[in-house]
C-alpha cells in the first residue's frame, strides 16, 4: 500500500533494530516526561525476539520511505500496541494510514493505552473515532504513569 511516496508493509526480521530506533525516539520526543520502563538494549532485544518475530502474536507494520522506516504499528489480536511516528513525520497522515490499516485488520473493534499527559496522540485517537473507556493511575503499567484505555467500535 503507497501513497506519497509512503509504503505500509510487514515489517520484517532484519529491520527489528530500526524499529527499536525509531520506538525510542519517537518515545522520548513525544513523551519526555515519562520514564521509560527499560534500557536501550531492553527494549531492542524485546523488538528482535518478540515484537517483530511474533513470538507474543503481534503483528508489526512499518511506514517505509524509500528504505527509511518513518512509523510503526504493532497489533495483538484487538488491540494497538503501539503506534509512533518519527518526530519529523507526525501530522503528515501516517498515523491516519496505520490507524486505518489497523481497523481494516480488525473491523470488529480495536482497544489501545496511551499515557494521560500525551495529549497530541488522545486527540488523534479522538479523531479517529476512540472513545474513552477508562482512566488509570498508572499502577497496571510498567512505566507507572497514569493512562487512559481508549476503544473503536464499527
Amino acid at each position: 500500500m503507497t501513497e506519497r511516496g509512503i509504503t505500509i508493509r510487514r515489517a520484517e526480521a532484519l529491520e527489528a533494530g530500526a524499529i527499536a530506533e525509531l520506538y525510542l525516539r519517537s518515545f522520548r520526543t513525544a513523551l519526555s516526561t515519562v520514564r521509560l520502563s527499560h534500557d536501550d538494549d531492553a527494549v531492542h532485544a524485546w523488538f528482535r525476539d518478540d515484537v517483530v518475530r511474533g513470538k507474543t502474536g503481534c503483528e508489526t507494520w512499518v511506514a517505509d520511505q524509500a528504505g527509511g522506516l518513518v512509523g510503526l504499528l504493532v497489533l495483538r489480536e484487538g488491540w494497538i500496541e503501539q503506534l509512533y511516528l518519527a518526530p519529523e513525520h507526525q501530522r503528515a497522515g501516517i498515523g491516519s494510514r496505520l490507524v486505518a490499516l489497523a481497523k481494516e485488520l480488525r473491523p470488529n473493534g480495536l482497544d489501545l493505552y496511551t499515557f494521560q499527559v500525551n495529549r497530541p496522540a488522545r486527540a488523534f485517537y479522538e479523531k479517529h473515532g476512540f472513545l474513552e473507556v477508562t482512566r488509570g493511575d498508572g499502577s497496571g503499567n510498567e512505566e507507572r504513569e497514569p493512562d487512559i484505555h481508549y476503544a473503536w467500535r464499527p
